[in-house]
């Protein structure tokens, strides 16, 4: 380690970078995404979870951006005194479980579903994903910066958490449990095109590769596009699949589609999933679909903000308090388990973080063991209908101030939606501005913590009717926002 270097202060790199926390990890403009932005970074993160001796695991996902962000990160390991076992190109949740196993940190570098001008880094301490007191930790500190030497060249890439993390699922599920499935991959840019291939085609399934492609597509699989959603129509009408899958970026969260090419909800897949593996409580955020509460299936179930450090908090508090079989999920079809499951003789490990994969191997063994088509397993489930998409380039402060300002009159809320709802019947501020209208319907608007974008959750008692309601309170919010004369777009 060389003398010399400077002071950064975190928060002010924060400022000046743009380069911040949101749900999950840190993130921002790849291109703010510096040396000594990520070298900072990875140091206080290293110093907030005390690590002194041992090896830190590293990963990244397909972005052009993640294998420069990665040397960075690895430079500040070595210059802690640390290792760089670095694990390549595998799933956020691949990275998460070989970590744990190990009992050491991790970075992840990746940018997960957001849009492919920007990346960002995830950071597990030894028990896992950090809290968001971890992150005010993180963000408060101020470290020492090396005057050069803010990159290394990345060491040869240890396959362990590749394999670890699919021993992790052909222990679980029955040998050949998937066996006769036609299955259509989209592939796409996910980190995971060729690891879910492996698992799905050994546990018996035949898989087709769907749209596979060298350039980075940011896959958002809760606001799936017209494009996304019609091609799949055309490949299930074309190849006559039982499913078709596919995951975001970095493979922490899932698409699954009918036989007929319908993406299923990621709320209605984690409940599902929920009921396969026998899970007694489930921890989930306040846009969840209320038909987690009205199935009647789990003896408890936990409402929380928006983003897995509060699902995870909520996981453990339970399991704190005496709590078993319990699991997280959003509606983003991430999915999480909180303790451990064990079924026909086979166990399943918890992993605090977001997953793709299991709750796609859910749905088609419990299709599968059921003997229905895919479509069918959301019929026993109460009639309740989702819906989610956002206003792209839609400034953060912009967002908050027009939600202030609803928030405080109910007269402003009935006027933005008059002649698309009944009147507002109450208000949720756990997390944006949840509104619940007369006829059983909710619209919830939400700034994103990653983005400068404005989202819309809402539900009502048909899919179409969930459509409608997003589609107009995007557009009255958009036109809100011109008529009190505060720039929209930037």
């Amino acid at each position: 380690m060389k003398h010399g270097g400077h002071q950064v202060s975190i928060r002010q790199l924060m400022e000046t970078s743009g380069v911040r926390f949101g749900t999950s990890g840190a993130r921002g403009l790849a291109v703010e995404m510096t040396d000594e932005v990520c070298f900072a970074f990875t140091t206080a993160f290293l110093q907030a979870i005390a690590a002194t001796s041992g090896s830190v695991a590293l990963a990244i996902d397909l972005r052009p951006s993640s294998p420069g962000i990665a040397a960075a990160c690895a430079a500040a390991i070595r210059c802690a005194g640390l290792e760089v076992d670095y694990c390549g190109a595998v799933p956020t949740p691949a990275l998460a479980y070989y970590a744990q196993v190990k009992g050491i940190p991790a970075i992840m570098v990746t940018g997960s579903h957001i849009p492919f001008d920007r990346n960002g880094i995830k950071f597990y301490g030894i028990s896992g994903e950090i809290s968001k007191s971890d992150e005010n930790h993180i963000s408060a500190a101020v470290v020492h910066l090396p005057d050069d030497d803010l990159v290394t060249d990345l060491p040869g890439v240890n396959p362990g958490a590749r394999q670890c993390y699919i021993d992790r699922y052909l222990r679980f599920f029955p040998e050949r449990c998937l066996a006769g499935m036609k299955l259509g991959f989209y592939e796409h840019s996910s980190v995971a095109r060729d690891l879910l291939r492996d698992i799905l085609e050994r546990l018996g399934a035949s898989v087709i590769s769907l749209g596979r492609t060298n350039e980075f597509v940011p896959i958002d699989t809760e606001a799936v596009s017209e494009a996304d959603a019609q091609r799949a129509r055309d490949w299930a009408g074309l190849y006559g699949f039982d499913a078709i899958i596919s995951t975001d970026g970095d493979a922490d969260r899932p698409l699954v589609g009918d036989e007929f090419g319908q993406w299923l909800r990621g709320d209605v897949a984690g409940i599902l999933s929920a009921q396969c593996l026998g899970a007694q409580a489930v921890a989930t955020t306040v846009s969840c679909n209320t038909a987690v509460e009205l199935c009647g299936t789990f003896g408890q179930v936990i409402r929380t903000r928006i983003g897995s450090p509060y699902v995870i908090e909520a996981m453990e508090a339970q399991v704190k308090a005496g709590g078993r079989k319990i699991v997280g999920f959003e509606p983003n079809g991430g999915f999480l388990v909180g303790s451990s499951f064990e079924k026909d003789g086979r166990t399943l490990e918890p992993l605090l973080t977001r997953d793709a994969v299991l709750p796609i191997l859910c749905l088609l063994s419990m299709a599968r063991e059921n003997g229905i088509a895919l479509s069918g397993l959301a019929l026993g489930l109460p009639p309740r209908f989702t819906a989610s998409d956002r206003l792209q380039n839609f400034p953060t402060e912009t967002s908050h101030r027009l939600l202030s300002g609803l928030a405080a009159s109910p007269a402003a809320i009935n006027d933005l939606l008059n002649g698309v709802c009944g009147p507002s019947t109450g208000l949720d501020q756990t997390d944006g501005l949840r509104v619940f209208f007369s006829g059983d319907e909710i619209v919830h608007f939400r700034p994103s913590g990653n983005a400068p974008e404005l989202r819309c959750y809402a539900e009502s008692g048909t899919q179409e009717r969930a459509r409608e309601l997003v589609r107009e309170g995007l557009l009255r919010f958009r036109l809100l926002a011109e008529r009190t004369g505060v720039k929209p777009v930037i």
